[in-house]
């Protein structure tokens, strides 16, 4: 899948397990619209009251944020170590591994996030959050940094939780084949 004119990259992504995936590929939230409307619906309703989100530009990749898999750099086990801190009952979340290399980097990208304590959403971002998929770029952002610990471990009660609110995301423009994924 990676493009032969660039580099592939190493490192490793993560994504939350689908407990019962359909078709053979993981995708977009734009693209269940039509194929699996009860997805669709189901998916979509981590954005209620924050719809705009949906239709924030993904600048590198010319497309909405509806439009993107998303793919974390860390493994989010140490996320919710940190949310059981906060005093908050958090069931353990199974992960799937991918190696990032079978990805195309001209698809791809990294969103640096920020989030604000009791935000409702991260910030949104500018054309300078972004990064090129790369090798230095992926390791420059797979480690979760104390300040998003930190965040996490002093939530308040009833404050949104948003673990990844702090993490750098990586963006990849459409569906990825489900055949690429490994249990972690």
């Amino acid at each position: 899948m990676p493009s032969s004119s660039l580099p592939t990259v190493r490192g490793t992504l993560f994504h939350t397990a689908v407990h019962d995936p359909r078709g053979d590929a993981l995708h977009p939230l734009s693209g269940l619209r039509e194929r699996w409307p009860d997805l669709h619906e189901r998916h979509g309703r981590k954005y209620r009251g924050r719809e705009h989100r949906l239709l924030e530009r993904v600048f590198p990749l010319d497309c909405a944020w509806s439009e993107v898999v998303f793919l974390s750099p860390v493994d989010s086990t140490v996320l919710f170590d940190a949310l059981r801190e906060s005093g908050r009952e958090v069931a353990p979340v199974p992960l799937w591994r991918l190696d990032a290399g079978r990805l195309n980097p001209a698809r791809c990208c990294i969103r640096l996030m920020r989030t604000e304590p009791g935000a409702a959403s991260a910030e949104p971002g500018t054309p300078d959050d972004y990064l090129p998929l790369t090798t230095a770029g992926l390791r420059a952002v797979s480690q979760v940094t104390d300040r998003a610990l930190r965040r996490l471990r002093t939530l308040p009660p009833g404050h949104h939780a948003l673990p990844w609110g702090d993490v750098p995301h990586v963006l990849h423009r459409g569906p990825i084949p489900l055949s690429l994924f490994e249990r972690a």
